[in-house]
């Protein structure tokens, strides 16, 4: 289980990209809904959103520290 990560001799904690890969991956999933209109359909899409984010960052998380 990787703890620290070293970018040019600065040690970020392993959370910190894995966040930042999720949001991206939150953001290409974000336009695709919105470009299918699957949005019109939620209830809350702010809340679907964020959902989407954490699911993802939750199985970003799940795959690395098993």
């Amino acid at each position: 289980m990787p703890r620290e990560i070293a970018i040019f001799g600065v040690l970020l904690p392993t959370l910190l990209p894995l966040f930042i890969a999720s949001l991206l991956l939150q953001g290409v999933l974000d336009w695709v809904l919105g470009h299918t209109g699957l949005y019109r359909r939620a209830w809350h899409p702010a809340l679907v959103r964020l959902c989407l984010l954490v699911c993802i960052f939750g199985a970003l998380i799940v795959t690395l520290y098993q």
